[in-house]
């Protein structure tokens, strides 16, 4: 049996996190934090490098005296569960005072259900490219909306490749759903159109029916809205039929630990668009390699800008509760819009507690992304 240390927000190894766990103890000298993210589903495979990267942003910041003289803390949560139990944890987490924060890497669902219940009573930074439109007071967000990513993506690979025939396919929940309907507003803006979408439930592993669509409709352009292990098993029957050779596929969410789950003989013709890539030969994008590397060694997860975002989402929170000089989500939300703070994305600013950044279209060349522009 694993002990626990006292104090951490950490549970015995196979314990589920649970605000009445006896483990975990509130410790009035330390800012914790519930970091929810992916553990297990489609996005579980991320799950580590969400972890790492927040670990390494917790370090950076306590070494530099940490939040308000206090030493910040990581209590992890099981993002990749149900959206009620997820909201359910961190609520009680809240009431308790075990944790004075949220943040992470999350799918929108999750978001939805935990954001009423918490982001009035402390701040809540959210990590994930999402639909856009979150209003929720307390609720401050790090990653991409599709107006400043997917529409300005598919813009230039209508003008410069000629794709006009566009297919949505992604998983059935909140954020593929109404970032279908945005791609078919961008499509007529670029004289294109949708001309079929299907949607599938999460951890599918039934492909057939949207190929044979995207076969039938005569689409040279796919775009995946599909989540972790969901697009990899995409990304190889999309290739085992053939439709990599005819077909464009752009997804907003393909990080590279999912590029190397999918394999070199599936990734021919696949574009991502995000606001950080691996590949990407920036001085504060190379600072966030070195000081990866020589934390967590040659053996860590990959980067990529899902678990980079739990890195941002942080250093973000860190930020804001600084430059308030409380807690209290009053005094952070008051404080907002003078933030900013310095990441691998460079030096970034919030404006209507959203976070404006450059996004950047990368091509799968074999394992690895190039970064072929700035949009």
């Amino acid at each position: 049996m694993s002990v626990p240390v006292p104090g951490s927000g950490r549970p015995p190894a196979g314990e589920r996190l649970t605000a009445g766990a006896p483990w975990l103890t509130v410790d009035r000298d330390v800012v914790s934090v519930a970091l929810v993210y992916p553990m297990r589903g489609p996005a579980g495979m991320f799950g580590p490098s969400c972890e790492l990267c927040a670990q390494l942003a917790v370090e950076e910041v306590n070494r530099r005296g940490g939040v308000l003289g206090r030493e910040l803390r990581l209590v992890p949560v099981d993002g990749g569960a149900p959206p009620a139990e997820v909201a359910a944890e961190v609520d009680a987490l809240v009431s308790m005072g075990a944790v004075q924060g949220v943040t992470g890497w999350h799918i929108s669902s999750v978001r939805q259900a935990v954001a009423p219940r918490v982001a009035h009573r402390v701040p809540y930074v959210y990590t994930a490219l999402y639909e856009g439109g979150e209003r929720t007071e307390g609720v401050f967000l790090t990653s991409e909306t599709p107006d400043a990513q997917l529409w300005p993506a598919m813009r230039l690979l209508s003008a410069e490749l000629g794709m006009r025939r566009w297919f949505v396919v992604g998983n059935d929940y909140v954020w593929p759903r109404r970032t279908g309907l945005a791609a078919r507003r961008y499509a007529r803006r670029c004289g294109a159109r949708v001309v079929g979408q299907h949607f599938l439930p999460l951890e599918t592993h039934a492909f057939a029916e949207a190929l044979r669509r995207i076969e039938r409709t005569e689409a040279d352009a796919v775009l995946m809205l599909l989540v972790g292990a969901d697009a990899v098993r995409f990304n190889r029957a999309f290739a085992r039929a053939g439709l990599d050779q005819r077909c464009l596929r752009l997804s907003t969410l393909m990080d590279e630990n999912m590029l190397l789950a999918s394999g070199v003989s599936a990734t021919a013709n696949l574009y991502s668009t995000a606001g950080f890539f691996a590949g990407l030969v920036t001085p504060e994008s190379l600072d966030f390699h070195g000081a990866f590397a020589r934390r967590f060694g040659v053996e860590a997860p990959p980067l990529g800008s899902l678990g980079e975002s739990c890195y941002e989402g942080v250093m973000l929170l860190a930020a804001l509760i600084g430059k308030a000089g409380t807690l209290d989500v009053r005094g952070v939300e008051a404080a907002a819009d003078v933030v900013t703070y310095d990441g691998p994305r460079g030096e970034l600013r919030l404006r209507r507690r959203h976070v404006r950044q450059r996004i950047y279209l990368a091509e799968a060349d074999g394992l690895e992304f190039a970064v072929r522009t700035e949009l």
